[in-house]
């Protein structure tokens, strides 16, 4: 805990501040297409492969990025991070909207998949200012945060975008830099001097931080869990739009109205029911039901016969959003305070590899199995995948808690 500091104000500038970055990431989609067309002077498909290609670079510099922040904030605290990760946003943003070239886009594609890192530093703020029981909700509502941020970003970028293709980023800015004000005079340190420790380049690569989660066979557990369900949501998320159109005909609106769905009903779960689940019956049952539940929504995503089957699919695999946070917060009992930061780091590189991953296995399946020469047209082979991944994923989590309730698994543990 941070003493005479608040914890419930801190906890509300941090989840604002994850709010945000997902606010910044989502408020650019609906006009990144013509924007990219405005760049390049080319059609849709050539910006559509392009739109790839950045989504690409973002992930694989958050990837590098992540144990980098994680590590950092375990050194300096996590208060500096935070606040120069919300101005480097602004300064992203302000930057891209008045971006003359399409490499300017990627710089800030690269320049945000950097900054949005800071999501480890956002995770290890909050284990520092929790107590064991309250850890998984707090960690729930930073799940909320982002799927509210998710809900709004887009709404607030068709908005702005009807003022121009760059109002949505300058919107961007703006919001960016009056958190990153809240954060300079409100947000308080939550890592006590006597707690920080040395930064170490070697430590702070994200391979070294990957082989770090191996070092410890529960925690390894945990980190092929983390990595597999976070791939099945990527998947599902790159493949949505296409998926939706080949078996429905859905039109971007429709498509759009699933996706408005989908953040509401994940922000109510991560932010409302994961305080009521979590004290009753703990993080191991609500990860496994969690986990459990993606499977099923997955089956129903992929072989429900109508779309209105589709918003049932979306609310059963919503409940999917608890996974996460509860498996983190598994995590995070297996190692010390002083190095939440650099295992919240390690945790965001699995995010990082699972968003490099997942839109490629997607893309690539799809197009196996809904393209023009496949022999055996099945466009929900992708979704199939996921709920294998998901299968597995539940396997290991079982195998887990067998472990864990070893008297050597309880060892290892402490």
């Amino acid at each position: 805990m941070i003493g005479v500091v608040r914890p419930r104000l801190a906890l509300a500038i941090v989840v604002a501040t994850v709010m945000v970055d997902m606010i910044g990431f989502g408020i650019v989609m609906p006009v990144l297409p013509q924007l990219i067309m405005d760049l390049t002077g080319k059609g849709l498909a050539h910006a559509a492969q392009l739109a790839g290609w950045l989504a690409f670079s973002f992930a694989v510099v958050q990837f590098v990025f992540a144990p980098v922040m994680g590590s950092l904030s375990d050194r300096f605290g996590r208060r500096p991070i935070l606040i120069a990760a919300l101005a480097a946003f602004a300064l992203n943003y302000t930057l891209t909207a008045f971006a003359p070239t399409i490499l300017w886009l990627f710089a800030g594609r690269m320049m945000a998949g950097a900054t949005g890192a800071s999501f480890s530093t956002a995770y290890a703020y909050v284990t520092d200012i929790s107590s064991d029981e309250q850890r998984t909700q707090n960690f729930g509502l930073l799940g909320m945060a982002m799927g509210v941020g998710f809900v709004i970003g887009p709404a607030l970028g068709g908005f702005a975008g009807e003022l121009g293709t760059r109002a949505p980023f300058i919107l961007a800015a703006v919001i960016a830099s009056i958190n990153a004000l809240v954060a300079w005079f409100f947000l308080p340190e939550s890592l006590g001097k006597h707690l920080r420790q040395p930064f170490r380049l070697r430590r702070a690569n994200p391979l070294s931080a990957l082989a770090r989660l191996a070092s410890n066979p529960l925690l390894l557990r945990l980190a092929i869990g983390i990595l597999l369900v976070q791939t099945t949501f990527m998947i599902l998320n790159t493949i949505w739009p296409f998926y939706t159109i080949a078996r429905f005909g859905w039109t971007g609106a429709a498509i759009g109205l699933s996706l408005t769905f989908s953040g509401l009903i994940s922000a109510a779960v991560r932010g409302g029911l994961i305080r009521i689940v979590i004290p009753r019956w703990g993080e191991m049952k609500v990860a496994s039901g969690a986990i459990a539940a993606q499977i099923v929504g997955q089956v129903v995503l992929a072989f429900g016969t109508s779309g209105w089957m589709m918003f049932v699919g979306i609310g059963i695999h919503s409940l999917a959003g608890l996974a996460y946070p509860a498996l983190s917060s598994l995590a995070s009992r297996l190692v010390k305070s002083e190095n939440q930061g650099e295992l919240q780091g390690a945790i965001a590189s699995l995010t990082g590899l699972a968003a490099i991953a997942g839109p490629i296995i997607a893309s690539q399946t799809f197009a196996l199995f809904a393209g023009p020469q496949a022999n055996f047209k099945f466009p929900a082979a992708p979704i199939v995948l996921a709920s294998v991944f998901a299968c597995i994923a539940l396997a290991i989590l079982l195998n887990y808690e067998k472990k864990i309730s070893s008297p050597r698994g309880n060892a290892n543990a402490a």
